[in-house]
């Protein structure tokens, strides 16, 4: 009717009791998404998003290095040195100012495409008057177009 002590039928739930050997996957997890979502909000904020509409070019693009600095010349004729405006008198001091930046380093020059030749080549002597004299230019890519394509639509018109 009752329990004896005899029966040691109750302490069979040890087994319950024992360490598991088993990796928690869990916080693991959780850091993941941590970082993921920190590298997907700092990602876009790393690039330069100055809105330039820059014109096309057909060249072969070249490698981009590391960490390029950018100087823009917006439509309006403002600079920028990557997202920051500068007055166009303190444009080569505030490239010296910049931690990563060097003489021997390529400057890229962003240009609307509404900007003046002469205001493009107006910057371009600055940078090359403080000693920055490796600029390169900053493009879109284009489509390159049928050749084939361009004499075909010329000699279809009557």
């Amino acid at each position: 009717m009752g329990v004896s002590i005899a029966d040691n039928s109750y302490l069979d739930d040890d087994a319950d009791f024992s360490e598991a050997h088993e990796i928690n996957v869990t916080p693991f997890i959780d850091v993941m998404l941590v970082l993921l979502i920190i590298f997907m909000v700092a990602a876009p904020l790393s690039t330069v998003d100055l809105p330039v509409d820059l014109p096309t070019s057909s060249a072969t693009p070249l490698k981009k290095p590391d960490k390029p600095t950018y100087v823009s010349i917006k439509s309006d004729l403002t600079l920028a040195i990557e997202n920051d405006p500068v007055k166009r008198v303190n444009l080569v001091a505030s490239l010296d100012r910049l931690a990563d930046m060097s003489k021997d380093k390529y400057v890229f020059l962003r240009a609307d495409r509404e900007v003046p030749y002469g205001e493009l080549m107006g910057v371009m002597e600055l940078l090359r008057s403080g000693g920055y004299t490796k600029v390169k230019l900053v493009a879109l890519e284009a489509v390159p177009k049928p050749a084939a394509a361009a004499p075909a639509a010329g000699a279809a018109k009557p």
